[in-house]
This record gives structure tokens, C-alpha cells and sequence, in this order.
């Protein structure tokens, strides 16, 4: 982790550290498997215990670290078989999304994803991985709320926080990241088209890219790691 001091407001304390934190956790700078070590967060956050604490417990509560007793809270680090159910309920979810987005969105909806979406081409030539994934996961949850079914909100919100860090390492790779960007050209072109189908279908191979990226991930650090002595 960087020593850098990270300046976080006042209002709603615990909250800011969350995100500063779930940022840490997508971003790999808190790898899946590692302690979290509250005095150098605390500095590293220029925050007390308290705030902090309450920052862990709400990851807690969304999937991102575990709680072990005496021994604190480690990053939560999935096997495969525990990537692969949650992918396979993810992919329901966003071809849910996606097909009632198609048919629900709103002109003004439609505007502002198309906008982050240029936005989002222009991280990927500057090859900027963080802003294009902030801007990816916009994407992602505006189309999700065009679909305007508040159970699948909730239910979609929860189960992506397990996945966010290992959908930001899939694009680390040239050739899939250049794939994603092609699907969600597809996505803007079946939103406008008001095409529930052709965007269920899309979302469906979307995800399905993103789990063998991931997976193919997965094997390769495991393959890569030192043998235990």
C-alpha cells in the first residue's frame, strides 16, 4: 500500500472510508488473502480507529473483507468454484438488467450512458485502466437503474461487490479489454434500438468473457505462486 495521505471530508466518515477502502480492494493495492492493518490504514487514511472500524464492518457486510476472530479482518480472496456460482448468478442479474433496460430507458438515461460511454472510450486510449473501470461500473449500475426494479437494484449491488476487484484485473489483459470495449458498443447500440433481446444476449456473452478471464487469472497465479515450504 502507498504511504500517501489520503484527505477524506467530515460528513459520513466511515462511509468515505468504505469507498476509499472498496477502492483499495478493486485496485489490488490491498491484495485478496492480506490482513488489513488498521494502524497503517488509519495513516494512510488520516483517520482514527473508529471510522475505520466502522469502514471494515459495512466491506464485512458486502462480502469484500472477513472478520476472523482474533486475527482482525483479511481481504476476502475467492476460490474458483466460489467465482464461478457468483458469476453465475451475476449474469442473471445483468441480463435482467439489461433486457428491461432496453425496454424502460428513458431518452435522458439513454443520453447520460452514451455519454460515460465516450468518456470510457477515452480512458481505454490512454490505456488509464483506473478511470476507464470507474466509468465502466457507472455504465454497469445506470443501466441497472434504467431497468427500474428496486429488488433487482439491491440484489444486483450486493452481489457485485464480490466481483469488482477481479472485473478490474479481466481488462488487464490487452486482448479482453479490447473485447469489453466491443460489447459495450453492442450495449449502446441495442439500448438505442430499445432491443431487450439483443441486449440480454450481449450482457450474456459480456459476463460470460469476463468469468473465463477471470478463472484463466485465478489459474495463472496459482500456478505462478511460491510452493509452500
Amino acid at each position: 500500500m502507498s504511504a500517501e495521505i489520503i484527505s477524506i471530508p467530515r460528513a459520513a466518515l466511515h462511509e468515505q472510508v468504505a469507498h476509499r477502502l472498496r477502492q483499495m480492494l478493486v485496485e489490488n493495492r490491498i491484495a485478496p488473502g492480506a490482513k488489513l492493518n488498521e494502524r497503517e490504514l488509519c495513516e494512510v487514511l488520516a483517520v482514527s480507529r473508529t471510522p475505520l472500524r466502522e469502514a471494515i464492518k459495512m466491506l464485512a457486510a458486502e462480502g469484500l473483507v472477513e472478520l476472523l476472530p482474533n486475527r482482525g479482518a483479511i481481504a476476502v480472496e475467492l476460490s474458483e468454484a466460489d467465482v464461478r456460482n457468483t458469476f453465475e448468478v451475476m449474469a442473471g442479474l445483468e441480463m435482467q438488467s439489461g433486457e428491461l433496460a432496453a425496454q424502460r430507458i428513458t431518452e435522458e438515461e439513454l443520453a447520460e450512458i452514451k455519454a460515460m460511454h465516450f468518456e470510457m472510450l477515452a480512458a481505454w486510449t490512454r490505456r488509464d485502466l483506473s478511470n476507464y473501470y470507474r466509468l465502466n461500473a457507472l455504465i454497469h449500475r445506470a443501466i441497472n437503474a434504467a431497468a427500474k426494479n428496486p429488488v433487482l437494484t439491491a440484489t444486483y449491488n450486493q452481489v457485485n461487490a464480490r466481483l469488482q476487484a477481479l472485473r478490474f484485473r479481466s481488462n488487464q489483459d490487452e486482448g479482453k479489454w479490447r473485447d469489453a470495449v466491443r460489447e459495450h458498443e453492442q450495449m449502446v447500440a441495442a439500448l438505442s434500438a430499445h432491443d431487450g433481446a439483443a441486449m440480454r444476449a450481449v450482457m450474456a456473452s459480456h459476463l460470460d468473457n469476463k468469468l473465463k478471464a477471470v478463472v484463466a487469472q485465478l489459474r495463472a497465479s496459482h500456478d505462478t505462486a511460491p510452493a509452500q515450504a
